[in-house]
């Protein structure tokens, strides 16, 4: 019987258990968007899950969404995520990348830079700078010339990637950002083959992909989507539709895993699910919602075709949640406050539960 602590074989990796440890920004990167000792025992403490996914790494400069997040596009970066790798691989744990290009959820006070887009269409909302929220800024729309360097630089970072130590990347094609952009029907406005019908929409995500796949091979490459999410404003029409197409473009490029988000009806989540020949990976409930990822999330889909199952905020006060979920152990709340001040505090100061005599 499959259950949250059967193994699993995940390309060339095998996992000991299927829990995921979701992407999660906290931005303690320093200035340089470099990794730091700090954030090599962050990952170490969480080693127990099945397979680790960073926090957003950012392909590139202008790709930087948030102050504080590391990269992964110089030297220097890679040289800085060494060791963190390394401490997880010496907890005996595996540990993906996630790649992140912000597209238009940026800002030139973050980066130096006008964020680019599908189209000149700012996101809904206040972004993250150095000084405090802003509103988003309008966004220089992608020249056709010019997005295909954009699809690359996932490819170019996924080779970063895999020298830093990474056993592999997951492209960030959900919740707003540059790839949920030109899956969008209202932050994608184009009429050249990146816009309109449900074909060109996915184009862009599809070449990001396929590049990665070539430069890392399929087993080490994933991406993150959620279906029918609306955030910093993006809607997509025909959600259905257009993931099924879009996964079925992806099926024959042999993909380590898609990793969905429970951001539309389990109806068109299941459908999904059918759709993907391949592993799946389940974050159970709606992203930072009042509800956190339970053992029942878990289990429930874990019998409608889960493979894997993706927990995020229980991951950051929890470093033992494996442990936890396996022995019914109580699950402590997390300091929402800590979220993103940088420093150790509500990062390195949670423990493993405390057994009393």
């Amino acid at each position: 019987m499959t259950t949250l602590f059967t193994s699993y074989r995940l390309g060339g990796l095998t996992l000991p258990n299927r829990t995921v440890m979701a992407p999660m920004t906290r931005g303690r990167a320093t200035a340089g968007g470099l990794a730091t000792p700090s954030m090599a025992t962050y990952y170490a403490q969480r080693a127990t899950a099945g397979l680790i996914v960073s926090e957003g790494v950012q392909p590139s400069l202008i790709g930087q969404s948030n102050p504080g997040t590391p990269g992964l596009h110089t030297d220097e970066q890679v040289e800085a995520w060494r060791p963190v790798t390394a401490a997880v691989h010496a907890n005996g744990g595996r540990i993906f990348a996630q790649l992140m290009h912000g597209g238009r959820v940026s800002h030139p006070d973050t980066t130096g830079l006008q964020p680019v887009g599908p189209s000149a269409v700012p996101a809904v909302g206040d972004v993250f700078t150095p000084t405090g929220p802003q509103p988003a800024p309008m966004p220089r729309a992608l020249p056709i010339a010019e997005v295909p360097e954009h699809a690359q630089s996932y490819a170019r970072t996924a080779r970063r990637a895999v020298d830093a130590g990474f056993d592999g990347v997951e492209l960030h094609g959900a919740n707003g950002y540059l790839i949920s952009q030109f899956l969008s029907s209202n932050a994608n406005l184009r009429t050249d083959r990146y816009g309109g019908p449900i074909t060109n929409r996915i184009r862009f995500a599809v070449e990001a992909v396929a590049a990665t796949v070539e430069a890392v091979g399929g087993e080490r490459t994933g991406i993150r989507l959620s279906p029918g999410g609306t955030f910093w404003g993006v809607e997509e029409s025909e959600v259905r539709e257009l993931y099924t197409a879009l996964l079925t473009e992806l099926a024959p490029l042999g993909l380590a895993y898609v990793h969905l988000e429970a951001t539309a009806d389990e109806e068109v989540l299941v459908a999904l699910r059918r759709a993907w020949p391949g592993t799946l990976v389940m974050n159970p409930v709606f992203p930072m919602g009042p509800k956190q990822t339970s053992r029942d999330d878990a289990d429930h889909w874990l019998g409608l075709g889960a493979d894997l199952i993706s927990f995020g905020r229980a991951f950051l006060a929890n470093p033992d949640l494996v442990e936890r979920l396996r022995d019914g152990l109580p699950i402590a709340p997390v300091d929402e406050a800590t979220y993103y001040q940088g420093g150790d505090a509500g990062y390195l100061t949670y423990s493993a539960y405390q057994h009393t005599a």
